[in-house]
C-alpha cells in the first residue's frame, strides 16, 4: 500500500506543491523582498546564556511518573542555573511547570550575563493566558531589557495574511534569499499594551536556516537588531546560537533516563511495570 502512496506522490508532486504557492505567490515574494534587510554580521564580544526546559512522563495503572528540568548555560559551557522537579501524580500540567522553571531560570540569569536567550516563542508564553506567569515574564524581561526569545521554527502567518498567504511567514523569507540579514520589525499588540511583541526573522550567515527573534515592547529599531545579530553571530554554529544548543542538550529528559527513575523508585517491581519499561 505504501508503495502505491509513494508512487502517487511522485506523479502528483507539482500539483501537491502548487497548494503552497497559491494564486498570489509571486506578489507575496515581492513583499518579502521589500521587507528583507541585507546585513552581514560582524563578531561582537558579549557574554550570553541560553535557557531551555524539558519534561517527560510515563503512565501506568492510572499513575503518572513525571520529571521536568530547566537549565541556564553560557556559551562556554558554564551552567548558571539547574532546576528540576519530579513526582507521581495524575494529569499533571507539565508544560506549565516547565514554563515556570524557564522563567525562574531567566530571572536568576539576567544579572549574570549581557544577553539571555530563551528557547521558543514569547507568543506561546502569552497564549496560555496564565496571568501570574505573564506578569513574571514581563517583569523579568523588563529588568535589564536583555532577554530575547529565539525560535528555530515558526508557524505564524501574520505578515502576509492580507495577501492570502497559505504557508507561514518564514516560508516566504526562505524563498527570497539565502544570504544573511533580517526582516523589518513586525509589531503585534493583541495581548495588550504591556505585552507587545516585536519580531524579526533573521539569518546569521550564508545558507543557514532562518530563525525568529521576539522582543518585548515596540521600542526597538533596526540598529538594535543589527547589534543583536553581531552578538549572536559571535558564538553561533550553523546559524544557531551555541548557548541554546547547549541548553537543549543539558536539559533533555530521555525515555531511557525516565526508565532509570522508574528503577530507582522501585516501580519496576510493581504489577504492571512492563507498561512503564516497554
Amino acid at each position: 500500500m505504501l508503495n502505491t502512496v509513494y508512487k502517487d506522490v511522485i506523479i502528483n508532486r507539482e500539483r501537491i506543491l502548487s497548494v503552497l504557492r497559491g494564486p498570489k505567490f509571486e506578489q507575496i515574494l515581492q513583499k518579502a523582498r521589500e521587507n528583507w534587510v541585507e546585513f552581514t554580521p560582524i563578531k561582537e564580544e558579549v557574554t550570553m546564556a541560553g535557557i531551555d526546559s524539558s519534561f517527560n512522563n510515563t503512565k501506568f495503572q492510572g499513575i503518572e511518573l513525571w520529571a521536568t528540568t530547566a537549565v541556564s548555560i553560557k556559551s562556554d559551557g558554564e551552567v548558571l542555573v539547574d532546576l528540576h522537579d519530579s513526582g507521581l501524580g495524575s494529569d499533571t500540567d507539565l508544560s506549565r511547570i516547565a514554563s515556570k522553571m524557564e522563567i525562574d531560570a531567566c530571572e536568576q540569569t539576567v544579572d549574570k550575563v549581557d544577553l539571555v536567550l530563551m528557547d521558543g516563542s514569547l507568543h506561546s508564553q502569552f497564549m496560555t493566558r496564565q496571568s501570574s506567569l505573564d506578569a513574571l515574564v514581563v517583569k523579568t524581561m523588563k529588568k535589564r531589557n536583555n532577554v530575547i526569545f529565539i525560535a528555530k521554527t515558526s508557524n505564524t502567518k501574520k505578515q502576509f495574511e492580507r495577501l492570502g498567504s497559505l504557508a507561514g511567514d518564514i516560508f516566504y523569507y526562505n524563498h527570497i534569499t539565502k544570504g544573511p540579514g533580517f526582516s523589518k520589525i513586525f509589531v503585534e499588540k493583541k495581548y495588550g499594551s504591556d505585552k507587545i511583541i516585536s519580531s524579526t526573522f533573521v539569518r546569521l550567515s550564508d545558507s543557514t536556516p532562518i530563525i525568529k527573534l521576539e522582543l518585548l515592547g515596540n521600542d526597538h529599531d533596526e540598529n538594535e537588531i543589527k547589534s543583536l545579530l553581531n552578538k549572536l553571530y559571535k558564538t553561533s554554529v550553523g546559524g544557531y546560537p551555541y548557548a541554546l544548543k547547549l541548553a537543549h542538550n543539558n536539559c533533555k529528559i530521555s525515555d531511557k533516563e525516565l526508565a532509570k527513575m522508574v528503577s530507582l523508585l522501585g516501580l519496576s517491581n510493581e504489577i504492571g511495570s512492563r507498561e512503564v519499561l516497554g
